[in-house]
């Protein structure tokens, strides 16, 4: 039996499948008045955070007061882009500390590096403006504690950029998991292929004209300037990213995490990678990697190609459900049901692609009604990004590990715990 689903058509029939879709809260007003435009800053103006700006805007209670840059060219184009959408004309920044001195500022986006998330989320939060930080939110264990704890001690509104806990089709197939209808869940796979995560070998060159490299280092070690390391690619490289294991992978293990209900960290994490596809590379992260995280009643496993963009089910990412009534796979296009025989029906569900629009309209009423509870919280963009980070260090190490969070150290692996906390170049100080 088939039985193919829209995304109306599901919301039609949800009641009757016993399926429970997140509403949103609009509760007390908080420091911005339902009435009031919220202010909004943008540091780093690039690609993600303008984007999460761009939809931020669509809203006329927004409106944007501040931008913040290393690159000069960069700045000076978006705030001539604000200026022909006929807005005001932000003030620009070169130096986020200053900017977050501005008063009139109440939420912050950060849309930088992931080495540089840090630094500027818990200085917002300690400056009193709400953020949306975009994922992961830090490039390493310890960061993402400190990062929880300032949201928490300065009582701020925190979204991650995480957009896919805002998309009804995901919600929906999380709802589906939780009916039951898919059986006993024994196994979950995750993976990613994306060619731009292989990275071509480039010469040194100066720093580009208006562009303040050492602030774009920031706590990272001092390295010369290369193109490879910038705009584009920075992620591939340890110091500032994690590969495709923290880009893609927060996104698509939040969804298996999501779907198995998992809180908390797994039993044991198996890792193996390698420069493989493209051992000449510039990258540093690995171009083939496998991590298996175990659990005592089912395993959870991602791998990613660099350099290819074929995968399982002809989808060059994706996360799949095994249970003994069908196996759910699912994409930001749809999810569908594959029947275990004829143990239950298949199902298609597809998505409307309002996700982050949703997010970051949450993120706006959130900060307006002093709803702590976003659509992502930094707690689970923590949990997120510490799953990743942990498959990388397993990898780096080619072992099992096993991470108590509690203690904040691994267990019988005293050679992982250099990984748990950087060391930030002076003068900058890792968050006390």
């Amino acid at each position: 039996m088939k039985m193919y689903l829209t995304r109306r058509n599901f919301l039609k029939t949800a009641a009757a499948a016993g399926f429970a879709l997140p509403t949103l809260n609009i509760g007390a007003l908080g420091k911005v008045s339902a009435n009031e435009k919220l202010h909004v800053a943008l540091i780093g103006c690039r690609s993600m955070g303008w984007g999460d700006l761009s939809d931020m805007l669509i809203t006329n209670e927004v409106e944007c007061v501040a931008l913040c840059d290393i690159d000069q060219t960069v700045l000076n184009n978006r705030a001539a882009e604000l200026e022909k959408q006929g807005r005001k004309k932000p003030a620009l920044y070169g130096d986020y500390r200053k900017m977050l001195e501005n008063k009139d500022i109440d939420a912050v986006i950060i849309g930088t590096p992931d080495h540089w998330h840090c630094l500027q989320m818990t200085d917002a939060c300690a400056a009193g403006k709400d953020v949306y930080v975009e994922k992961p939110i830090a490039n390493s264990l310890a960061e993402c504690d400190a990062m929880v704890a300032a949201a928490q001690k300065f009582k701020r509104v925190v979204q991650v950029g995480q957009q896919q806990r805002s998309s009804g089709h995901w919600q929906q197939m999380v709802e589906y998991l939780r009916s039951g209808k898919l059986g006993t869940v024994g196994r979950v796979h995750i993976w990613a292929n994306f060619s731009y995560a292989a990275v071509k070998p480039q010469a040194d060159t100066p720093v580009p004209e208006g562009v303040d490299f050492e602030t774009w280092l920031g706590p990272a070690p001092e390295r010369t300037f290369n193109p490879s390391r910038f705009h584009g690619s920075w992620r591939m490289f340890w110091d500032y990213g994690g590969g495709l294991m923290t880009d893609w992978g927060v996104h698509l293990l939040d969804m298996g995490l999501w779907g198995l209900n998992v809180t908390g960290m797994p039993d044991k994490i198996l890792a193996t990678g390698g420069k493989f596809y493209y051992p000449q590379g510039a990258h540093e992260t690995f171009d083939s990697q496998t991590v298996s995280y175990l659990f005592d009643d089912c395993i959870m496993s991602w791998e990613h190609s660099a350099g290819v963009e074929t995968g399982p089910y002809n989808r060059p990412y994706g996360v799949l459900f095994k249970g003994t009534n069908g196996t759910l796979v699912a994409d930001r296009d749809n999810w569908v049901v594959y029947p275990e025989k004829d143990k239950t029906p298949e199902i298609k569900v597809d998505a409307d692609y309002q996700d982050h629009k949703l997010h970051v309209r949450n993120f706006v009423e959130c900060v307006k009604t002093r709803n702590f509870n976003t659509a992502c919280t930094i707690e689970n963009g923590s949990l997120c990004a510490k799953y990743a980070h942990l498959g990388n260090i397993a990898a780096r190490l080619n072992t099992a590990l096993t991470y108590d969070d509690a203690a904040k150290a691994f267990k019988a692996a005293p050679e992982a715990d250099r990984f748990i906390k950087p060391a930030y170049r002076a003068p900058w100080r890792f968050p006390g």
